[in-house]
């Protein structure tokens, strides 16, 4: 296939950088792929936030604000759209866990970028008991939230640009608890 980057396993395993182990618990000694086994860990409450930035035309700002997309309400779609998102992490991203989704949240905020643009960040926080983190759910829904308001809008602006998924807060779990500083 042209354009395609393969890397076999003894490559994968080769190509770790010496002096300072690279550790990914996703892949065994060989270099191969496996899902990590959490059997053994210990039941917690795990807590993840994350965002997504969407950036727009102050125009476009305003078709969402005034609520006259013609194909609706861009916000309430895009809320819909993160939650069951996080449902479907697993069948999204091969090595994430199936695991029960107890709570989400999504919320979303405007910041003026310049004269001329706005951003929307859409927050998503994903809370569960369980043996493995949900970092992955909560990145998931701000991503598909973020992808709904593109989607919702592309008919009056193709130059919207998402940006800046990241996670911002975790809690839970044995590697305990991260805070990204602003």
């Amino acid at each position: 296939m042209r354009g395609v980057f393969y890397l076999s396993r003894a490559k994968f395993a080769s190509a770790q950088p010496t002096g300072h182990h690279v550790a990914s618990n996703h892949f065994d000694a060989q270099g191969n792929a496996r899902m990590v086994d959490v059997s053994a860990k210990a039941i917690s409450v795990r807590k993840a936030v994350a965002v997504a930035c969407v950036t727009m035309s102050t125009e476009t700002a305003g078709v969402v604000r005034t609520g006259t997309s013609k194909k609706g309400d861009v916000l309430a779609v895009a809320r819909l759209a993160a939650i069951n998102a996080t449902k479907w992490t697993a069948h999204l991203i091969p090595l994430c866990h199936t695991i029960p989704i107890e709570s989400v949240d999504v919320d979303f905020s405007w910041k003026e970028t310049s004269d001329q643009t706005d951003t929307l960040q859409c927050r998503v926080t994903c809370q569960t008991t369980g043996k493995t983190g949900i970092e992955m759910e909560a990145m998931t829904g701000a991503t598909v939230g973020a992808l709904t308001v593109y989607d919702m809008l592309k008919s009056v602006e193709r130059g919207i640009e998402i940006h800046q998924v990241k996670l911002t807060h975790k809690s839970g779990g044995a590697t305990g608890d991260y805070e990204r500083e602003s």
